[in-house]
């Protein structure tokens, strides 16, 4: 964690260096358990979702803690608590600064169709459109945030500096302990796949691919595929050539292997015709026995529309 005394530049609009003690007439300590660990440690109430108290808007914002423990977004705890906790600073203690449109439209992204899963929407609260973009004015965004005289951070805290296309002089070697470190803080979840579950999650898309690539492009992480075949199709196209699935945070779940061959099972975002491996999604390697039940699976789940129903599939 930064401490409070660090060099903030917002997206080059503002910079500025330390913070006088007399801004601690108006900010106050951040006390939201969830954002204690931000890069900011003083805050100012009303907060932007005009909560009057820190206590007020902890009731408010534990209604997230599921998004986050599913890790649906990396960004979405720092937009977050950019909205419940805003940062204080001397320059800007009427006019708190607000998380970057470009912030708010990554959470969205990776976390709206995990909650339209279970029929909730996007807070109207939360809304991208009221928010700033950041050649337009002040906003703040994760990689705004620099500490002065940072020393070099090592591959176990950086992430980025795992992959060879963020980092020229990215280990080759497979067996590097520090980005082992890091692919073991990605813990993916094993799920085993059965009817009741394939029902239940009610999949927008399930196709037959051979993995070409993983790679990562700015803040999306997305496997490149080659389809060999759709076992049931999404309203976004999927072409039967390569194609690729986007992941919603930072950790590589469900993992995928460069030249095997899966049945992957994932949802979509139709408004930027994206095929999505979120919460939920199912990559399993591919046997015509299981690509058989799937079908079996997909006919009776789309027969019976929810139904109790007792046909099995073998």
């Amino acid at each position: 964690m930064f401490s409070y005394e660090m060099f903030i530049c917002v997206l080059a609009v503002v910079c500025l260096m330390g913070v006088p003690r007399a801004a601690a007439a108006s900010c106050e300590p951040v006390r939201i358990p969830m954002c204690k660990h931000m890069p900011w440690n003083m805050t100012k109430m009303p907060n932007h979702l005009h909560h009057s108290t820190q206590a007020n808007a902890v009731l408010a914002i534990e209604q997230f803690e599921e998004l986050l423990n599913i890790q649906c977004s990396a960004d979405l705890r720092f937009f977050l608590c950019a909205m419940y906790a805003p940062i204080c600073t001397i320059d800007f203690q009427h006019d708190p600064i607000k998380p970057c449109k470009s912030v708010c439209e990554r959470a969205k992204l990776g976390c709206e169709p995990v909650m339209k899963k279970y029929n909730h929407a996007w807070p109207e609260s939360l809304a991208c459109e009221e928010l700033p973009v950041y050649d337009r004015g002040v906003c703040i965004s994760p990689e705004a945030i620099v500490k002065a005289e940072a020393p070099d951070v090592p591959y176990s805290q950086d992430p980025s500096k795992c992959s060879p296309e963020s980092n020229p002089d990215f280990p080759m070697d497979s067996h590097n302990s520090n980005c082992k470190a890091v692919s073991d803080q990605c813990k993916c979840r094993i799920m085993k796949l059965t009817q009741k579950i394939y029902v239940r999650n009610n999949y927008n898309y399930v196709i037959r691919a051979r993995v070409k690539d993983v790679r990562s492009r700015g803040h999306d992480l997305g496997v490149v595929v080659e389809v060999l075949d759709v076992l049931k199709s999404s309203l976004v196209n999927i072409p039967r050539d390569t194609v690729t699935l986007y992941y919603s945070s930072g950790c590589p779940c469900p993992a995928l292997t460069a030249s095997e061959e899966y049945l992957i099972m994932g949802y979509e975002n139709e408004e930027k015709s994206r095929l999505l491996l979120i919460e939920g999604s199912i990559a399993q390697k591919w046997r015509d026995r299981l690509g058989r039940k799937v079908k079996c699976w997909d006919q009776v789940s789309r027969s019976t529309s929810g139904r109790p129903h007792n046909k099995r599939c073998h």
